[in-house]
């Protein structure tokens, strides 16, 4: 644990005494840690916690993403990915194809797929169901991890049930958890800018309690670095926090950083490395009862991701190969990276190494297999 250091800004001093003391930070708190400019002491303070939850240990999992379509009905401002059904560039993958691609490549023992796409027009809950069925066949050891709250959403909507009657079809053929993309910032005011087609920040929440409800796990995201404010930040996160409080479903969160490029906010300018270091650090902070925070690499970048694991983040995601969603909206990075270059991040950084599962269970590993610990 690093030294602590001066603290320059005086509106920190009342956070520090609080981190210190494992206190709850109010939304005050989170708007000093967002406005202040000592982002070493802001570091200092979200290591503390980290290290408090998951001592020196960064987790990181094998797995692939698989996005079945880009078409969607929506038109988010924020969005490089969603084309409509008529644009010779979309393309929706057959049943098969999405199989196909799940196994394509098995050089390492995948221990998750991790599935989203566009809300497409045709494709049915009854086809998505057929869909896990057989990834669950051809892959029965490996954790389905599917649809965001938007998705769940949309297809209720479609086969005219509820949420509920939705999360338990798709368990029922496969499903284990979901990813907790599409939350985007909970502001009406923002969402009605930059994705004003997609469910509003209370149906998202409320879908997310569903699924606890339901027994399932999830993920919670949030967007960062396109027209929100310090304050939009700070509710967003209080938000998830207070519905954490209610069902303690969520595993991660991910801040997540707009990518600009190829969306009609193509003129907001990148967000830097100070800021995904930020938004880091001020989540550790905030979401004292959410146990794990994820330096995305693929958004980050990996050099940006191996310096967060000292301002909060215990985890680095995973191999992902073939990542589409932010490489279509101007994502530079590799779109995968190989478990050997995960591990040396990870111990450059001088934490410990742990291959997980989805559910964060221990993964011991040979040179043809794996085991998960439970």
């Amino acid at each position: 644990m690093s030294a602590q250091p001066n603290i320059d800004d005086a509106r920190l001093l009342p956070v520090l005494e609080k981190v210190q003391a494992g206190a709850r930070l109010s939304a005050a708190d989170g708007l000093a840690l967002y406005q202040s400019p000592d982002i070493l002491s802001i570091g200092y303070m979200a290591n503390l916690v980290r290290e408090r939850i998951n001592g020196n240990t960064t987790f990181f999992n094998v797995n692939r993403h698989i996005n079945p379509t880009d078409v969607c009905v929506a038109s988010c401002r924020l969005c490089a990915f969603g084309k409509k059904a008529r644009d010779p560039k979309a393309y929706t993958m057959s049943l098969e194809q999405v199989w196909e691609t799940a196994g394509r490549g098995w050089s390492e023992a995948i221990t998750e797929f991790h599935i989203v796409g566009g809300l497409h027009p045709e494709l049915t809950l009854d086809w998505y169901c057929r869909m896990l069925r057989g990834l669950k066949e051809r892959f029965p050891s490996v954790h389905l991890k599917a649809f965001t709250m938007v998705e769940i959403s949309y297809l209720a909507q479609r086969s005219k049930t509820t949420v509920p009657d939705t999360l338990q079809r798709l368990r029922e053929a496969g499903m284990d958890s979901l990813p907790g993309g599409g939350a985007e910032i909970f502001s009406e005011r923002v969402r009605r800018i930059i994705c004003d087609h997609k469910i509003d920040g209370s149906e998202w929440l409320n879908v997310a309690r569903a699924a606890h409800r339901a027994g399932l796990k999830s993920n919670c995201t949030m967007l960062y670095g396109h027209i929100e404010s310090d304050a939009d930040r700070v509710d967003h996160l209080v938000r998830l926090r207070e519905l954490q409080d209610e069902t303690h479903g969520f595993v991660t969160f991910i801040p997540l950083a707009f990518h600009p490029d190829h969306t009609p906010l193509q003129h907001i300018p990148k967000t830097t490395g100070f800021d995904d270091i930020r938004n880091i650090a001020v989540s550790r902070l905030m979401l004292d009862n959410i146990p794990h925070i994820k330096a995305y690499w693929v958004m980050m970048t990996p050099k940006i991701a191996q310096i967060a694991q000292r301002f909060g983040a215990d985890d680095l995601d995973g191999t992902v190969v073939e990542e589409k969603i932010y490489h279509d909206a101007g994502a530079t990075t590799e779109q995968s990276l190989r478990r050997a270059e995960l591990l040396r991040l990870i111990t450059e950084a001088g934490r410990e190494p742990v291959e997980r599962d989805t559910l964060y269970r221990p993964v011991e590993r040979t040179e043809t297999a794996f085991t998960v610990l439970v």
